[in-house]
Protein backbone atom coordinates (compact mmCIF):
# COMPACT_ATOMS: atom_id res chain seq x y z
CA UNK A 1 0.00 0.00 0.00
CA UNK A 2 1.31 3.41 -0.98
CA UNK A 3 1.53 6.42 1.33
CA UNK A 4 -0.95 9.24 0.98
CA UNK A 5 -0.05 12.09 -1.36
CA UNK A 6 -2.65 14.81 -1.04
CA UNK A 7 -0.43 17.63 -2.33
CA UNK A 8 -1.98 20.98 -3.01
CA UNK A 9 0.05 22.23 -5.96
CA UNK A 10 0.46 20.83 -9.45
CA UNK A 11 4.13 20.22 -8.76
CA UNK A 12 3.14 17.89 -5.90
CA UNK A 13 0.26 16.10 -7.62
CA UNK A 14 2.23 15.51 -10.80
CA UNK A 15 5.30 14.14 -9.00
CA UNK A 16 7.33 12.03 -11.36
CA UNK A 17 5.37 12.81 -14.52
CA UNK A 18 7.74 15.47 -15.78
CA UNK A 19 10.81 13.36 -14.99
CA UNK A 20 9.39 10.17 -16.44
CA UNK A 21 7.35 9.41 -19.52
CA UNK A 22 3.88 9.35 -17.91
CA UNK A 23 1.52 12.24 -18.45
CA UNK A 24 -1.31 10.63 -16.50
CA UNK A 25 -1.24 8.10 -13.65
CA UNK A 26 -2.83 5.50 -15.95
CA UNK A 27 0.49 5.10 -17.77
CA UNK A 28 2.30 4.67 -14.48
CA UNK A 29 -0.23 2.02 -13.41
CA UNK A 30 0.16 0.15 -16.70
CA UNK A 31 3.94 0.04 -16.44
CA UNK A 32 4.57 -0.26 -12.70
CA UNK A 33 1.31 -1.68 -11.32
CA UNK A 34 -1.45 -0.24 -9.17
CA UNK A 35 0.52 -0.66 -5.95
CA UNK A 36 3.05 1.94 -7.20
CA UNK A 37 0.43 4.72 -7.28
CA UNK A 38 -0.45 7.11 -4.47
CA UNK A 39 -4.04 7.51 -3.32
CA UNK A 40 -4.21 10.76 -5.27
CA UNK A 41 -3.07 9.07 -8.47
CA UNK A 42 -5.56 6.20 -8.09
CA UNK A 43 -8.44 8.61 -7.55
CA UNK A 44 -7.26 10.75 -10.49
CA UNK A 45 -7.66 7.72 -12.76
CA UNK A 46 -11.33 7.46 -11.76
CA UNK A 47 -11.81 11.20 -12.31
CA UNK A 48 -10.13 10.83 -15.71
CA UNK A 49 -10.00 14.43 -16.90
CA UNK A 50 -9.88 17.71 -15.09
CA UNK A 51 -11.05 21.14 -16.12
CA UNK A 52 -9.13 24.12 -17.47
CA UNK A 53 -6.42 24.97 -14.95
CA UNK A 54 -7.29 22.04 -12.69
CA UNK A 55 -6.05 18.60 -13.78
CA UNK A 56 -7.58 15.38 -12.46
CA UNK A 57 -4.68 14.91 -10.04
CA UNK A 58 -5.36 18.28 -8.43
CA UNK A 59 -9.09 17.50 -8.10
CA UNK A 60 -8.22 14.12 -6.54
CA UNK A 61 -5.87 15.77 -4.05
CA UNK A 62 -8.57 18.25 -3.08
CA UNK A 63 -11.08 15.44 -2.48
CA UNK A 64 -8.67 13.52 -0.27
CA UNK A 65 -7.69 16.62 1.71
CA UNK A 66 -11.35 17.52 2.23
CA UNK A 67 -12.44 14.05 3.34
CA UNK A 68 -9.15 12.88 4.90
CA UNK A 69 -8.83 9.45 3.30
CA UNK A 70 -10.55 6.90 1.08
CA UNK A 71 -12.57 5.87 4.15
CA UNK A 72 -13.67 9.48 4.60
CA UNK A 73 -14.62 9.70 0.93
CA UNK A 74 -16.70 6.52 1.22
CA UNK A 75 -18.59 7.81 4.26
CA UNK A 76 -19.98 11.00 2.70
CA UNK A 77 -23.12 11.45 0.62
CA UNK A 78 -22.63 12.08 -3.09
CA UNK A 79 -24.05 15.62 -2.93
CA UNK A 80 -21.06 16.75 -0.81
CA UNK A 81 -18.81 16.13 -3.82
CA UNK A 82 -20.69 18.66 -5.94
CA UNK A 83 -19.03 21.45 -3.94
CA UNK A 84 -15.67 20.52 -5.47
CA UNK A 85 -14.98 22.42 -8.67
CA UNK A 86 -14.25 19.99 -11.47
CA UNK A 87 -16.60 17.25 -10.29
CA UNK A 88 -19.96 16.64 -11.93
CA UNK A 89 -22.44 13.77 -11.91
CA UNK A 90 -20.53 11.35 -14.15
CA UNK A 91 -17.27 11.65 -12.18
CA UNK A 92 -19.04 11.42 -8.83
CA UNK A 93 -21.01 8.35 -9.98
CA UNK A 94 -17.77 6.72 -11.20
CA UNK A 95 -16.14 7.30 -7.80
CA UNK A 96 -19.23 6.01 -5.96
CA UNK A 97 -19.30 2.86 -8.10
CA UNK A 98 -15.62 2.15 -7.42
CA UNK A 99 -16.15 2.51 -3.67
CA UNK A 100 -19.20 0.25 -3.81
CA UNK A 101 -17.15 -2.41 -5.63
CA UNK A 102 -14.43 -2.11 -2.97
CA UNK A 103 -17.03 -2.44 -0.21
CA UNK A 104 -18.50 -5.55 -1.80
CA UNK A 105 -15.05 -7.11 -2.07
CA UNK A 106 -14.42 -6.42 1.62
CA UNK A 107 -17.79 -7.97 2.54
CA UNK A 108 -17.02 -11.08 0.45
CA UNK A 109 -13.63 -11.48 2.11
CA UNK A 110 -15.16 -11.07 5.57
CA UNK A 111 -17.83 -13.69 4.84
CA UNK A 112 -15.19 -16.12 3.60
CA UNK A 113 -13.06 -15.45 6.66
CA UNK A 114 -16.04 -16.10 8.97
CA UNK A 115 -16.67 -19.46 7.25
CA UNK A 116 -13.09 -20.53 7.95
CA UNK A 117 -13.39 -19.98 11.69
Amino acid sequence: MKKNDYGSGPEETLTGYNKLKWHHPGGKLRELGAESLTDTELLAILISTGIKGKPAEKIAGEILRKFGSFKGVANHPLKKFLAIKGLADVKIIRIAAAFEIAGRIVNQVLKEYEKEE
